[in-house]
Parts: structure tokens; C-alpha cells; sequence
């Protein structure tokens, strides 16, 4: 298994000593948030991406994609009612695609709540029309880019638009390519009745990227998920992605979060595989 590590964690630090502190934990890729580097994507010039890439080949590192890609950004929605925000978001989609392959990466994540969240007098219907609509062009540039976007199912405490895996498979069905899947994430999995390994098994071949934390909202093995029977349907599906660590509440700070998560996967991994 590929193991991994989200860069928001090492708040205030550069993004090469982020990569180099990763690889020398033994890290295989990090997931970079882009609001790390800068409000809008556009802002960040083809020799800093050039650099970037550059970075992790150096360091022996791979960057798996991006993700929280609408945080931070102004303007931007995907089920808002007025047509012009949805167009400009379609459009920020297909500058984020060119930027996540210009840094090596081949995954986005789509999780921003907030810019997704339906609004009052907005039915479902129509939130999820507009949706597809904004991902139509997107998804037709990661096929030339080489890269997949993969929607994220969220906790009804987080948004009311698309809480579960099953529905996120739907969504991103309707456009038939396999470069628009989904990403399953531990917390979210964990407001499903389903259990998660059934949510796994029930998901593939559907989704290509996985988030791995805890409910706590730290990360794996700081709280009571048990990652044992995550590992072996990862293992039974034959998943062979990233098991990215992402968290949100960074109190240990990101030496031990980092140190700790990985050191807990791979002893459950292993143990799993073993």
C-alpha cells in the first residue's frame, strides 16, 4: 500500500521542507492543498509549479494531487442558483486540473462543503444538475491532463449535498469515464449506517483515492476506528491508491501526527497483508 500525506497539516512551513520531511519519514506522496500556496490557483506561476514538481523529484517523493480545492476562493459555487457562478466555477475546475498535472499530481479531491452546500429554494434536482454541468468541461481536460477528480461523499454535518457513497457513485457515473470517480474518507464513512468495509467492497471499482483519519477528526490511530478491517477490504477490493493521511485538528503537532499515523498503517497494513 501507498501511503500519504496531506501538506495543510504542516501549517507555516514551506511546501519543500514539507516534501523533504515527508520522504525521509517514509511517506510515498503528499496531497497538496493549494490555499498552502496561494487564494487562487491561477496565482501560482508555471515556474513555481515547475519548481514544485522539481522539489519532490528531488526528494524522492511523488505528489498524489490536490484537495480542500475551493477553499479559500471567492465567487465560486457548484449548485449556486446564478448561472455566472457556476460558470466561473466550471472554469476554475479546468485550472485546477492544469494544475494539479502540472505538479506531477493525478488526483483531485472535491470535498469544499461550504461552496456546494444547496441553497434555500433550491431542490435537489436542480442542485444536481448543475453540478454535472460544472464538471462536464473539467473532467474532458483531466482525460487530456492524465488526471481523475474524485468527488467526495460528506457527513450530513458538513454539507446537504451528497452524503453517501452510493449517491456519489451515482453522480459521477453519469458522465462515463474513468477519470471522474469518487474518494471514500474514514470520518465521512463514519456517518453512514453501513460499515465502512461494506461501503468499500460496495464501492469498487468506483473510487480512486482514500482518505485516511479518524471520527475524532485526528488521525489514524488517534481515536477509536479500528483500521484493521478498513485495511482488509482495501485489501480484498485490490485497491492499490493512496491511503492519504488527512486530519483536522492538529493538537499533537504535524512531527507526530506524521510519525504516528504512518507508523500505525503500516503496522495494521502489514499485518493485514502479513
Amino acid at each position: 500500500m501507498k501511503f500519504a500525506i496531506c501538506n495543510e497539516i504542516f501549517d507555516g512551513w514551506k511546501i519543500d521542507d514539507t516534501l523533504a520531511y515527508a520522504a525521509k519519514l517514509g511517506y510515498d506522496a503528499v496531497e497538496i492543498a493549494p490555499f498552502t500556496l496561494a487564494k487562487n490557483v491561477a496565482d501560482v506561476p508555471p515556474a513555481e509549479r515547475r519548481w514544485i514538481r522539481e522539489c519532490a523529484v528531488r526528494c524522492g517523493i511523488a505528489i498524489s494531487g490536490i484537495h480542500w480545492v475551493l477553499v479559500q476562493t471567492e465567487g465560486l459555487h457548484l449548485t449556486h442558483p446564478d448561472a455566472a457562478v457556476r460558470e466561473r466555477t466550471a472554469k476554475y475546475f479546468c485550472e485546477l486540473v492544469d494544475f494539479c498535472g502540472d505538479l506531477g499530481g493525478q488526483i483531485i479531491v472535491v470535498g469544499s462543503p461550504k461552496q456546494r452546500n444547496m441553497m434555500d429554494g433550491v431542490t435537489p434536482e436542480q442542485a444536481w444538475d448543475w453540478a454535472t454541468a460544472v464538471f462536464r468541461d473539467a473532467v474532458m481536460r483531466a482525460e487530456q491532463r492524465g488526471v481523475t477528480i474524485c468527488f467526495e461523499p460528506l457527513a450530513p454535518v458538513e454539507t446537504n449535498f451528497i452524503n453517501t457513497a452510493a449517491d456519489a457513485i451515482r453522480f459521477v457515473q453519469q458522465l462515463r469515464t474513468p477519470h471522474f470517480k469518487i474518494i471514500l474518507d474514514v470520518k465521512a464513512m463514519c456517518s453512514e449506517a453501513k460499515p465502512i468495509p461494506q461501503i468499500i467492497r460496495e464501492s469498487w471499482p468506483h473510487f480512486a483515492y482514500f482518505h485516511a483519519n479518524d471520527k475524532n477528526l485526528k488521525g489514524p490511530g488517534f481515536g477509536d476506528v479500528d483500521f484493521r478491517p478498513i485495511a482488509a477490504a482495501l485489501r480484498d477490493v485490490k485497491y492499490d491508491g493512496y491511503v492519504s493521511v488527512e486530519v483536522f485538528k492538529f493538537d499533537e503537532g504535524p512531527e507526530v501526527i506524521a510519525t504516528k499515523s504512518l507508523e500505525y498503517l503500516k503496522r495494521v497494513f502489514g499485518e493485514v497483508v502479513g
